[in-house]
């Protein structure tokens, strides 16, 4: 049986996507920082007969995430996937305005957290016998084009295309394989609030259509069912009517 981590897995993506991979018959580890939560997405894999295992961790802290990893191992043997997806928005505001701790909470969790769960999974994977993994990397949509006044966000975004791509070619040697998905309004707590008006790049605010989160899920699933001497290293995901592809 295959071993998955997936952090922000209590809620949104991470709990749509957990559940998708259960039903592909993987094991799986929920990360995140509320327990409750966890645990909650945890027995209703359970209880669907799957297997799955949650621990409250913080991803911009080093220590949690070896804890992870090392819990993980412990409970199920190997990793076989991490899905990166915890991340935070932050708050939203002009890029003068914003301060250090402003800054810091969005790249400490979006890029920083990423590298520390990335590091963590090249040491299991390379060591784990047969050797290799995949790891797929949230983006989102803002890893091409920004919005308004998210500087931070839109700036670790960017951040983790290039993370993408390093991990790519360093895993080859270790037959880690790495990609990254980019999605456009999915449904989920995070982005309850598009559908009341989200700022435009002429300064307008427009509400905007979303998609079920399931599509997501299906789509991290493919990325996850493909043998590792093939990768899709980058996939956007959107909704069909956004306004992402148009002009602001």
């Amino acid at each position: 049986m295959s071993v998955a981590i997936i952090t922000g897995g209590g809620s949104g993506i991470g709990k749509s996507v957990a559940i998708a991979l259960s039903k592909a018959g993987y094991s799986v580890a929920l990360s995140g920082r509320r327990q409750e939560t966890l645990d909650t997405v945890a027995e209703e894999i359970k209880s669907a007969g799957g297997a799955a295992l949650a621990v409250r961790s913080d991803v911009a802290d080093p220590e949690d995430v070896s804890a992870l990893f090392d819990k993980t191992i412990e409970a199920f043997g190997r990793v076989d996937l991490l899905f990166n997806n915890a991340g935070t928005f932050g708050r939203s505001g002009l890029l003068e305005d914003l301060s250090v701790e402003d800054w810091k909470a969005v790249v400490d969790v979006n890029l920083t957290g990423v590298f520390f769960c990335t590091q963590a999974a090249f040491r299991v994977m390379k060591s784990q016998d047969p050797m290799g993994g995949r790891i797929i990397n949230n983006g989102s949509i803002s890893a091409q084009t920004p919005r308004p006044n998210s500087a931070p966000y839109t700036a670790t975004k960017h951040a983790i295309t290039g993370l993408t791509k390093s991990t790519s070619l360093d895993g080859r040697k270790y037959d880690i394989a790495c990609g990254q998905i980019d999605i456009g309004n999915a449904v989920t707590e995070m982005t309850s609030g598009m559908s009341k008006g989200v700022p435009q790049a002429d300064g307008s605010l427009k509400a905007e259509p979303a998609m079920a989160v399931e599509n997501v899920a299906n789509a991290v699933l493919y990325m996850a069912s493909l043998p590792l001497d093939a990768n899709v290293l980058s996939m956007t995901v959107m909704t069909t009517k956004m306004p992402f592809v148009g002009r602001g």
